[in-house]
């Protein structure tokens, strides 16, 4: 992909030399969704139509039980996909990222929840950026008083172990470049954990991520979202990511605790004149075993991390730039 300014907009690679090729796919997950998918289609296509990008649109039917893939029209510029058997909405993303033939892969839903007549804009966002994520300014899903609560809690809790604000972490409506994508497509749980797996393997690996606000209507349909297994699944997917490439921000902090209720306790008993107890004495000794622990996965972390990544779209070559700029600089030596 080419490398932009700061006030640059994503713009195709061309080469009239080049066999045609497709600059965005977007990967529609479905399941049991056929009374509006054909809807939404038709809104996806007739916004990328009017841009200046070519597409693709790769509908991915996860053993869908309605008729679903009977509603996906057949037409040059859309491809479906179908799974055997109902494999989770992440299983579908990584499929569908997996066959797309774009330089960047837009994730959207099929339930008109999202605003998809804005995916060129989410696209054209990309510049000096890897992914971009559709930060919703409310909640619409069901089951609210749970969902709000746990989401926040989740989202400022990955926010602290990353060391970088997270507007939306499980937003499902973003774009990024599939060269960086596919790296971590390995990375991804079948279920809705999927989104923010992808946004963390991103932040984590030190490529860039820029958020823009977005509107979130009622979904259509019936809500797949089980509160209580989704939020654990969820929270759990959130600390595996974390052990994986920043173990200490855990380890660490629980030391740290337990090593002030050591502490706490010796002081007890030094109060109360009662001698020193043996429950502070296994207290400290939990405490240095979680954070020789902490230390241990941090070093198998950095032995086990790639030795090399695709370049970041952040990451600006000014020796290539100044010679792009000013070509008769190089020559002349000047």
């Amino acid at each position: 992909m080419t490398q932009l300014r700061a006030s640059q907009t994503f713009t195709p690679d061309r080469d009239e030399d080049a066999p045609e090729r497709v600059d965005v796919s977007v990967v529609l997950p479905v399941y049991n969704e056929a009374g509006h998918l054909t809807d939404e289609i038709r809104r996806i296509r007739r916004s990328l139509a009017a841009s200046r990008y070519s597409y693709e649109i790769v509908v991915v039917d996860d053993g869908s039980t309605d008729g679903t893939a009977a509603q996906v029209p057949t037409a040059h510029d859309t491809r479906l996909l179908r799974l055997s058997r109902n494999r989770g909405t992440g299983a579908a993303r990584r499929v569908g990222t997996q066959a797309a033939d774009g330089s960047v892969v837009v994730w959207t839903d099929a339930d008109m929840s999202y605003p998809n007549d804005r995916i060129p804009e989410l696209v054209a966002r990309l510049d000096g950026h890897d992914q971009v994520v559709g930060a919703r300014t409310s909640e619409e899903g069901t089951h609210r008083f749970l969902r709000v609560p746990a989401k926040w809690l989740i989202r400022r809790l990955a926010s602290y172990l990353l060391r970088t604000p997270i507007p939306d972490l499980n937003s499902g409506f973003r774009a990024f470049r599939r060269d960086v994508g596919l790296q971590f497509m390995n990375l991804l749980p079948d279920g809705f954990s999927c989104v923010t797996t992808l946004t963390m393997a991103f932040i984590a690996n030190g490529y860039a991520v820029r958020y823009i606000p977005i509107p979130y209507a009622k979904r259509a349909g019936a809500s797949k979202f089980r509160p209580w297994t989704d939020t654990k699944r969820y929270l759990t997917q959130v600390v595996r990511m974390i052990v994986g490439y920043e173990p200490l921000r855990i380890f660490v902090p629980a030391a740290l605790v337990l090593g002030a209720l050591a502490m706490v306790g010796v002081l007890h008993d030094a109060v109360a004149n009662t001698g020193f107890g043996v429950n502070p004495l296994i207290t400290a000794l939990t405490a240095l075993n979680v954070l020789m622990l902490g230390f241990l996965a941090d070093a198998t972390v950095r032995m086990n991390k790639p030795r090399s990544l695709i370049r970041s779209a952040s990451v600006a070559d000014l020796n290539a730039r100044r010679a792009a700029d000013e070509p008769g600089r190089a020559s002349t030596g000047a």
